[in-house]
């Protein structure tokens, strides 16, 4: 079974983007995790222009979780498991479209899988490597699971304003980790 399919069986919202890179499942899903690949100018523009209104009201004297938080990215996720050269798959929990995310702390899979969904939305993000032609196909999905009514309504407005932004970090994400693959692959000498 999928690690996403273990997490997050069942959501409302979901993403999915997907790319083709010349190079082996264990060495592409290995890149993932280079800071180099994760770290994305444009992603922390946009996560920046999203944060400007709680982070300024802190700077103005105003309540501000995020003030003295440093940048929403892959630190505030729970790493949910690796399956082999398949699958990573991370998760996250909170009241997403708060200003200041609204993020509930969850330790480790154990507790996201315990976390209690009423009120909050549930969210797991993975990658999948599977092997196609000489290469592999890198995919990268995003569902997430709204544990009542009141928190649909709340995440719907979000998702719609959010979407086009996460989709250009996933496709800017998914070349990174091609260039950071390819870049790991040794050169055969002429």
């Amino acid at each position: 079974m999928k690690l996403i399919n273990r997490y997050l069986p069942e959501y409302q919202f979901a993403e999915e983007h997907s790319r083709y890179i010349p190079a082996p499942p264990a060495r592409v899903l290995d890149a993932i995790g280079h800071p180099d690949v994760l770290d994305d100018p444009v992603a922390r523009i946009l996560i920046a222009l999203r944060e400007i209104p709680n982070r300024l009201a802190g700077r103005l004297g105003f309540a501000s979780n995020l003030h003295h938080r440093p940048s929403f990215g892959i630190a505030n996720f729970t790493f949910l498991g690796r399956d082999d050269d398949r699958e990573l798959a991370y998760g996250l929990a909170g009241r997403f479209w708060q200003s200041d995310y609204g993020l509930v702390t969850v330790a480790d899979a154990a507790a996201f899988s315990a976390v209690n969904s009423s009120g909050i939305a549930k969210l797991v993000m993975n990658f999948t490597a599977e092997a196609e032609g000489s290469g592999t196909r890198l995919t990268t999905r995003t569902r997430v699971w709204c544990g009542d009514d009141a928190t649909r309504r709340s995440f719907n407005p979000y998702w719609l304003l959010i979407r086009p932004a996460s989709g250009l970090i996933r496709r800017r994400l998914l070349k990174r980790v091609h260039n950071a693959a390819l870049k790991a692959l040794p050169t055969i000498p002429s």
